[in-house]
């Protein structure tokens, strides 16, 4: 069943030569529970699609590819997401607490699938109503 919603930092400690022990601990112990909101996707592809030709781009590459896209269930921004986003787009904004386009789009994919956002940002996520955060890396390894 799936928990959680991982943000693309959290992905990002799996690929990185040191990554944050405490949260590669929990994703290799609730791999089973996780899923990627698409524009997850997309900001891992963006970042090594920016990267000259080479070997960090190709690891990178191959990171998303197998690791993510083949790996774990890749969860879509679809019409119950966008109606979600788009009240609490307007929400947030009457209170002058506009959210990035990207961050409201991964809380609406997991609000909508009832799941946890993991992320290292959590004041990204914090006034998105009802949704519920989780920083793995303030968690002892």
């Amino acid at each position: 069943m799936l928990r959680y919603a991982l943000d693309t930092n959290v992905l990002s400690q799996a690929v990185l030569a040191h990554g944050d022990r405490a949260v590669l601990a929990r994703l290799r112990a609730d791999y089973h529970a996780v899923a990627v909101p698409s524009p997850v996707v997309h900001e891992l592809t963006y970042g090594y699609q920016r990267l000259e030709p080479g070997a960090k781009r190709t690891r990178l590459e191959e990171f998303v590819r197998e690791a993510v896209c083949r790996g774990l269930p890749i969860l879509p921004y679809d019409e119950s997401a966008a109606v979600w986003h788009a009240a609490e787009r307007a929400r947030l904004e009457r209170l002058g607490r506009a959210p990035s386009a990207t961050g409201g789009q991964i809380a609406a994919i997991a609000a909508v699938h009832g799941l946890t956002v993991v992320t290292a940002n959590v004041r990204h996520f914090a006034d998105f109503d009802g949704l519920i955060v989780e920083d793995w890396s303030l968690e002892q390894a």
